[in-house]
C-alpha cells in the first residue's frame, strides 16, 4: 500500500511538471506564430518604404549605370552660333531652308532606356541626363522622353517626364521666356518656355502628341517637394527655336 501510494505521487508529480512545461512552451510557440504573421504583413511595406525613403533622403546618389546604355557624346556644333543669336535679340529667326538637315539614317536612334542626351535649363538650375523612355530606371537617373512622343529634330511633339523631388524639382522656378537646351550626339536644340500650367493627372488635354510641329512639354508631379505620386501634374510648355532637322525620308 505505501509502495502503491508512492507510485501515484510520482505520476501526479510528472503530470504537474508536464503541465508546467506546457504553460511555458505554448505561449512561446503562440508568440512565435503571431510574430511570423505580423512580419509577413508588415515587413514588405516597411522595406518598400525604407527603400523609397533612402532614394529621397540619402546623401549618396544611387548608381543604376549598369541598367542602361549611354550613347550620348556631347557636340559643340551650333552652340556658339546660337549663343550669338540669343545675345542679339533683333536677329532674324532662321527660316526652314536655313536649318541644318541630317538624314535620320546617319544618327544612332536611341532604343528604349538609352541615355542619348542631356536637358539644361540654367534659370531653373536643371542639368540632367535625358533618356528615351520614362520607366523607373530612366527616371531614377534623369528625365525621360515618353516613347509615344518624338526625339528632338523630328518635327513633332516631345513629352518629357521627371520626378518632382529630384531631377525636375527645378521646374518650380520655370517662367515664360526661359531657354531650354537639349544636347544630343547629333545636335543641340533650343526651346523657349511659353507657359506653365497645373492639370489633373488624367487630363489628356494637357498635351497634344498629334500636333504637326515640334514642341517641348515637360511635366512632373505637383506640388513640388511632395514625396510620392500626387493627383496633379505641373506642365511646362516650350516652343522650338533652333536645332538640326532630322530627315526621315528614304
Amino acid at each position: 500500500m505505501p509502495e502503491h501510494h508512492h507510485h501515484h505521487r510520482r505520476h501526479h508529480s510528472s503530470h504537474r511538471s508536464l503541465n508546467g512545461k506546457n504553460f511555458i512552451i505554448l505561449p512561446i510557440v503562440f508568440s512565435v506564430l503571431i510574430l511570423g504573421v505580423l512580419s509577413a504583413l508588415i515587413v514588405p511595406p516597411v522595406v518598400e518604404f525604407m527603400s523609397m525613403a533612402s532614394m529621397f533622403f540619402s546623401d549618396n546618389k544611387h548608381d543604376f549605370s549598369d541598367e542602361y546604355r549611354n550613347i550620348y557624346v556631347p557636340t559643340s556644333e551650333g552652340l556658339e552660333e546660337e549663343e550669338e543669336t540669343s545675345a542679339v535679340q533683333t536677329a532674324k529667326p532662321k527660316t526652314p531652308k536655313d536649318k541644318k538637315v541630317i538624314p535620320i539614317t546617319s544618327i544612332e536612334y536611341p532604343h528604349y532606356s538609352d541615355q542619348f542626351g542631356e536637358l539644361i535649363i540654367e534659370d531653373c538650375n536643371i542639368k540632367v541626363p535625358l533618356f528615351f523612355g520614362d520607366g523607373n530606371v530612366q527616371l531614377n537617373n534623369g528625365v525621360g522622353i515618353y516613347a509615344g512622343s518624338f526625339i528632338p529634330g523630328y518635327g513633332r511633339p516631345i513629352l518629357v517626364a521627371g520626378h518632382n523631388v529630384t531631377y525636375f524639382n527645378g521646374l518650380k522656378y520655370a517662367q515664360e521666356g526661359q531657354i531650354v537646351l537639349i544636347r544630343t550626339s547629333y545636335g543641340n536644340y533650343r526651346y523657349e518656355i511659353t507657359g506653365v500650367e497645373v492639370h489633373d493627372k488624367d487630363d489628356t488635354t494637357a498635351y497634344d502628341l498629334g500636333a504637326e510641329e515640334e514642341t517641348l512639354t515637360m511635366y512632373t508631379c505637383y506640388p513640388f517637394d511632395t514625396i510620392g505620386l500626387t493627383p496633379l501634374r505641373c506642365f511646362v510648355y516650350a516652343k522650338y527655336l533652333s536645332g538640326p532637322v532630322l530627315d526621315n525620308r528614304n
